[in-house]
Formats: structure tokens, C-alpha cells, sequence
């Protein structure tokens, strides 16, 4: 086991201090190839912080070729790139974080849900029921299309009939698309079986009260969904 000390972290965007700090060490050679990181819980104490950006840290090195993870074993040094030749490890810095993404998601979601609900038209809602019927045949074959939850939610914010609404999921789509590590932690939680026929579920909840014009429990939902999404990326 290797022994180094790093500092406490404070402010926003935690995991990229962490991610710094942590591939200062690698790069510098004190953690060589092949070498296992500290323990999650031995990092969260150094650092200060919970296991959420710590995790949200080592993904990041994980997509940026830097560190590889065993299960049930712990997280290891591969070889790469030195960061000139690596232009993917910027991506960390240039888009907007997932930590901003769920954070906005979770407060704007459950507000447009609410219009939602109270302003779908007949046309809105069979929208929503064409797209919900989509994921349902999708999940049935075992297979999970980010575009298709995507469309539902933008689905849904056209169904509250607010211009600005319908810009801001727009915006929170395309950052979506743009992170890099969003789509990487995507990749190896939500598509899970187990997380596949839960995702659906509660969309098609969400679409079950905005159908009946229910906007207490459609906000009641949507509160859940977002809890479940932050859960499943940061916690699973």
C-alpha cells in the first residue's frame, strides 16, 4: 500500500480538485503503473468530503484513461497518455459538470412537471403516451435509448406551454450530451437492467398524472425521479 497524504478540499466543484490533486500524484510518478489507489473511505477522509465527489473524481480519471477499476478489488494506475497528448482530459473543465446538471434537474424538473400537468392538451398528451409506448418496447427488448427518456422530458416541458421552460430543458439536453463524464456514468449505471425497468416506471407514472391533470402527484413523482437520478449516478 502506498502512502500519500492529500489535502482537504473546500468550495464547489469538489470532484475537480480531487481529480487535480489525484493526478498531480499519478503524473509526478508517485503512484506508478499497476499501482491500487487508496480505499474510497480512506480518500473521502483525506479529502473531507462525502463519497460523491470522490466518485464523480475517480470516474473522471476512469474516462480520461488514467485509472481503471476491478470489481470488488479497487481502483488501479494504467498507462497513458502524458495530459499534452491526451486531449480528452480536458473535457473535465470545458463543459458544464455533472454535479450541474442533476442539481439543475432537480429543482427545474418538478416545476415544469407541475405546469405540465395542469396545461397538457389532448395533443400534448398523446405525444407523451407515443413516447412513453416507445420506451415501454425498448425496455421490453432490454435495451435503454438516452434519446428517447430525453424526448419524454422535453415532451413534457412543451406540455407546459412556457416558452422559457421549454429553453431550459433544451439547454439542460444539450449538456447533457456535451459531458462526457455524464454520458460515461450513464453508460454504466442507468443502463442497467435493474435501473432500466425502475426508469421506466416512473415515467410512466410521471405520464399517468400529467394525463390526469394531477400536478401535486406528478410534482410528487418527479421529486421522486430526480432523488432515484441522483442516486443512481452518484450513490450506485
Amino acid at each position: 500500500m502506498i502512502f500519500i497524504s492529500f489535502n482537504p478540499v473546500s468550495n464547489n466543484k469538489l470532484y475537480i480538485q480531487i481529480y487535480n490533486q489525484i493526478l498531480s500524484e499519478i503524473q509526478s510518478g508517485a503512484f506508478q503503473i499497476g499501482d491500487k489507489l487508496p480505499a474510497e473511505r480512506e480518500l473521502c477522509e483525506q479529502f473531507g468530503v462525502s463519497r460523491v465527489p470522490v466518485r464523480q473524481a475517480l470516474s473522471a480519471l476512469e474516462l480520461n484513461g488514467f485509472i481503471y477499476s476491478r470489481q470488488g478489488e479497487g481502483v488501479y494506475v494504467k498507462e497513458f497518455q502524458r495530459e499534452a497528448e491526451n486531449p480528452q482530459s480536458t473535457l473535465l473543465t470545458e463543459s458544464t459538470s455533472p454535479e450541474d446538471i442533476v442539481e439543475a434537474r432537480m429543482n427545474i424538473e418538478p416545476l415544469i412537471v407541475r405546469f405540465a400537468a395542469l396545461r397538457a392538451t389532448e395533443e400534448d398528451i398523446k405525444d407523451l403516451r407515443a413516447t412513453i409506448d416507445k420506451m415501454e418496447e425498448e425496455t421490453n427488448a432490454g435495451i435503454y435509448v438516452p434519446e428517447t427518456d430525453e424526448a419524454l422530458h422535453n415532451g413534457i416541458a412543451k406540455a407546459s406551454h412556457n416558452d422559457l421552460f421549454i429553453s431550459i430543458m433544451a439547454a439542460i439536453s444539450n449538456a447533457m450530451k456535451q459531458q462526457e463524464m455524464w454520458k460515461f456514468i450513464r453508460d454504466r449505471t442507468v443502463t442497467r437492467p435493474d435501473y432500466r425497468e425502475v426508469n421506466f416506471n416512473e415515467h410512466k407514472l410521471l405520464i399517468s398524472a400529467i394525463e390526469k391533470h394531477d400536478e401535486e402527484e406528478a410534482v410528487r413523482i418527479m421529486n421522486f425521479h430526480m432523488g432515484n437520478l441522483y442516486d443512481r449516478y452518484w450513490k450506485g
